[in-house]
């Protein structure tokens, strides 16, 4: 999960923060709290989470349980894997 989180936090560091502008995102920071992504960031981490990790997200996914945290985005992307493996 850990190579999850960096690919992910160095995405949103590249595509949202400008190359980290000193803000470090910290495995539960919460993506929407911290002004990080709003529902247009949410919708280009969704498309990356899906091109990157060949996963689908379905709508009823799309929720802060899944998505708002590395933390959380780590679990759900390796649960969305781990289930397409045993399909």
């Amino acid at each position: 999960m850990q190579g999850v989180k960096d690919q992910v936090k160095g995405y949103l560091l590249d595509n949202f923060l400008m190359g980290g502008m000193d803000q470090d995102i910290q495995d539960e920071t919460s993506l929407m709290d911290s002004h990080i992504l709003d529902s247009t960031g949410f919708i280009e981490l969704i498309s990356y989470l899906e091109e990157q990790f060949q996963i689908q997200v379905s709508d009823d996914e799309m929720v802060p349980d899944n998505l708002d945290s590395l933390k959380n985005i780590a679990h759900f992307v390796s649960t969305k894997r781990a289930l397409a493996t045993s399909d």
